[in-house]
């Protein structure tokens, strides 16, 4: 992919997140007073405090205006660098703005649309949460040494086995949590995969700082351990405990990867 190419992809994103924000944002006067009447009527996340839809409703909308955000930074200090996993790194940040798809959930209540419109918007949610943590992998394996040029079979290969993932999984779209995630079976195991992508990808890292004997890597390493971090507690929180810290989180994990490598490509 060329730099003019990566560039294009940046600025499609940029324009698909704006327009998921204006849907969270136009969706938002009619869901947020209908919140009262959905209380009681999923399981609970949180043992701590009582769920609160307005707190998920906020962290659905911080994760869209992070991938926009994110997205406008990375093609400004990106846009002339050429640093072959800003691409997978984009493509995580573009993934932030499918969370609008829970609020499907409230929309179903209200209007009442047939069922297989809640399963089809759970499969694209699934598939881009995927997307998103084998995107950080891809990049990890990018800087230990992966032919730049293969970028589009990597994505093509990233693809794949995502669609295996999110087509295979059985949805229950009768049941959800309060975080407005609709329950999905082998649960545990693709926990279990998600944790295994994670630390791998953190390894990768620290390998690449081994290898090409670049210490910035560490610090992008560390990036995806905090940016990891913030994103399970947007995802999944329920509460207002969660909002805020998820976000910070996230925006610095972000912003360290992205800084150092940006640092890394400067002067190559």
């Amino acid at each position: 992919m060329t730099l003019s190419e990566r560039n294009t992809f940046f600025k499609i994103g940029i324009i698909f997140s704006l327009i998921c924000i204006l849907l969270v944002l136009a969706a938002s006067f009619s869901i947020v007073p209908f919140y009262s009447e959905m209380e009681h009527e999923a399981n609970t996340v949180s043992f701590i405090l009582e769920h609160d839809y307005i707190a998920v409703h906020s962290s659905i909308a911080m994760s869209v205006l992070f991938s926009l955000v994110g997205l406008l930074l990375i093609h400004s200090f990106f846009e002339r660098t050429s640093a072959p996993e800003i691409l997978y790194i984009a493509i995580f940040t573009i993934s932030f703005s499918f969370e609008a798809l829970r609020l499907i959930l409230p929309l179903h209540f209200m209007h009442n649309f047939p069922s297989v419109y809640l399963r089809f918007a759970a499969r694209i949610l699934l598939f881009a949460r995927f997307f998103c943590i084998f995107s950080l992998f891809a990049a990890s394996i990018c800087a230990a040494g992966l032919d730049v040029q293969k970028n589009r079979n990597v994505i093509f290969v990233i693809t794949i086995a995502t669609l295996i993932i999110t087509l295979g999984v059985p949805i229950d779209v009768l049941n959800w949590n309060a975080s407005m995630n609709m329950v999905n079976g082998f649960y545990s195991m693709f926990r279990w995969i998600e944790l295994a992508v994670f630390i791998t990808t953190m390894i990768s890292f620290l390998i690449a700082a081994k290898i090409r004997g670049t210490v910035e890597y560490n610090y992008v390493a560390i990036g995806i351990l905090f940016a990891m971090t913030g994103r399970s507690i947007l995802l999944n929180t329920d509460n207002w405990i969660g909002p805020v810290p998820g976000i910070v989180l996230l925006s610095f994990g972000t912003w360290l990867l992205c800084s150092k490598l940006h640092k890394i490509h400067l002067w190559l």
